[in-house]
């Protein structure tokens, strides 16, 4: 009977409470405002950081995409009156010579030097994590330093280096003289091989940090299994490296792919298609890209509009291989990137 008391003063409480007005109201609803608010604020910063990133994409859309007669039109603004795909017509014979070829060759080096770097880089990085050895951190360091100076303070001594390419004097002793590699497509890769390719330092630096972070059973494991040293780093820690060889595999290609600094002063005759954009578009080359246009694309009005549309069209043109190996390897890479070894 007691139970039963209480239990239906506990309902007629309730229901008071239910049907009451709650002091704590104003509060609730000050504090569903604040989050509003700050979701509105927190969406306006987005959508304005997505437009300013995305501005110039747009504003380049009707340059690329639009007839060349309309470049400079005050009523084009974001859209193209006439949708027309001459500027990459242009580009394409103009830059390409009017052949995938030299795109082909571009992509062929920067995944060999990609390959290399891997290889060479992961092996360095393995060396340091793993073995101990006498000067193991005034290497480490020399590493560490590699990317942190900056590539021209570097070249001088490697132009000369290869300027007047000599090992321990025997080519001079053999031939009388020095061999001159500069404009020689193998120095690359034997930058590549020696560690002092496109940003190598940090591919190194990746590889270290993410074998160091392995569990010595891997290696004890091994040996008890009578795998020696080289076959355990190839068929046991080299696969298990994947995360950093996702990472530095893509950061290489996109690099060496876009690369104009190493490639124009120890190649500069090369066929790589940065360095040939590079050159053919350059501010000096404003006439000649235009008197192309008007002889063989029919542009009758030539100005710094056409030669600009020109030049982005074959700049998307470059770019599109990366665009295509970035939505390959996106959630991949991402996963790689937290997983290499970088924040360690």
């Amino acid at each position: 009977m007691a139970n039963k008391v209480v239990s239906n003063d506990r309902f007629v409480k309730a229901r008071e409470l239910k049907s009451a007005k709650i002091p704590w109201d104003g509060y609730r609803i000050k504090k569903e405002a604040m989050g509003i608010g700050y979701k509105l604020c927190f969406y306006s910063l987005i959508l304005g950081l997505c437009f300013v990133i995305l501005y110039p994409m747009l504003k380049l859309f009707p340059l690329v995409f639009g007839e060349m007669a309309d470049l400079g039109n005050p009523d084009v603004i974001w859209i193209p009156k006439e949708f027309s795909l001459l500027s990459f017509k242009a580009a394409f014979k103009i830059a390409l010579g009017g052949s995938f070829m030299g795109l082909i060759i571009s992509l062929l080096y920067a995944l060999s030097m990609a390959v290399i770097q891997v290889f060479m880089s992961a092996m360095a990085g393995y060396s340091l994590a793993r073995i101990d050895f006498k000067g193991r951190n005034i290497i480490f360091a020399l590493v560490v330093l590699t990317f942190l100076v900056p590539p021209q303070a570097l070249l001088i001594s490697q132009y000369l280096h290869f300027k007047q390419f000599d090992i321990f004097g025997l080519i001079t002793l053999m031939n009388g003289s020095t061999i001159d590699l500069i404009n020689k497509p193998f120095v690359l890769y034997i930058l590549a091989f020696l560690g002092f390719g496109v940003k190598q330092g940090l591919f190194i630096f990746i590889f270290r940090q993410f074998f160091i972070t392995m569990p010595n059973e891997f290696e004890e494991a091994a040996v008890i299994d009578g795998c020696g040293f080289y076959r355990t780093y190839f068929k046991i820690m080299f696969p298990n490296a994947m995360p950093p060889i996702m990472t530095v595999g893509v950061l290489s290609f996109v690099w060496n792919y876009g690369d104009v600094y190493y490639t124009n002063y120890f190649h500069p005759d090369g066929p790589y298609l940065s360095v040939v954009l590079q050159r053919l578009f350059g501010a000096e080359q404003r006439d000649r890209i235009n008197s192309i246009l008007f002889d063989q694309f029919n542009v009758f009005l030539t100005s710094q509009l056409t030669f600009d549309a020109t030049k982005q069209a074959a700049l998307i043109i470059f770019l599109i291989p990366l665009l295509i190996v970035y939505f390959i390897v996106q959630r991949n890479l991402v996963e790689s990137l937290e997983r290499s070894g970088i924040v360690g």
